[in-house]
């Protein structure tokens, strides 16, 4: 009989100390970073690379984002795309994960909100898309990027209860 108690005080001391809770670990707020890529070169009419001053600008994005808590850096197919996040991923230790360029903004944008519950995701996207991923991810308006437009800097923070709150910034 005694046996029996001690496998039941057992039993009731591992069911109990399953139920204890640690605290909660504080999450980085999620903050979604839109760029567009860099300046583009004239070597390739379809795929062109970086200029140097396009590697430049890479650079400083990295360089913003050194302190911030990378968990993403999502580019298009493209060379220029690439080596925009490039930097930025190798910083953190990131592989860059690849989007379709013709991915409709909403659908990526739930894919992004989906997959993210905090830290900062880059994604660097194209004159035409990146305003909308943006517009998407926050559910305001953006303005539209002229061709000549490679220093805005797009920010989309997400709060606790879900709430998004859009800024942009300029590379200089």
């Amino acid at each position: 009989m005694r046996s029996i108690t001690c496998t039941a005080a057992l039993a009731l001391s591992l069911a109990l100390g399953g139920c204890a809770t640690r605290p909660a670990e504080p999450q980085a707020p999620l903050t979604y970073v839109i760029v567009r890529h860099a300046e583009k070169g004239a070597d390739d009419p379809r795929d062109p690379s970086l200029t140097d001053a396009g590697r430049a600008r890479a650079e400083r994005l990295a360089a913003m984002l050194a302190g911030a808590p990378l968990r993403a850096v999502y580019a298009t197919e493209y060379r220029r795309t690439q080596q925009t996040g490039e930097p930025s991923a190798r910083a953190h230790g990131l592989a860059i994960v690849r989007y379709d360029a013709k991915q409709a903004a909403a659908e990526f944008a739930a894919t992004l909100r989906r997959d993210h519950r905090d830290g900062t995701v880059l994604v660097v996207g194209h004159s035409n898309t990146a305003p909308a991923i943006a517009a998407a991810l926050c559910a305001c308006e953006v303005a539209p990027m002229p061709e000549t437009e490679f220093d805005r800097r797009m920010f989309v923070r997400i709060g606790p209860q879900g709430q998004a709150s859009f800024e942009q910034t300029r590379d200089r």
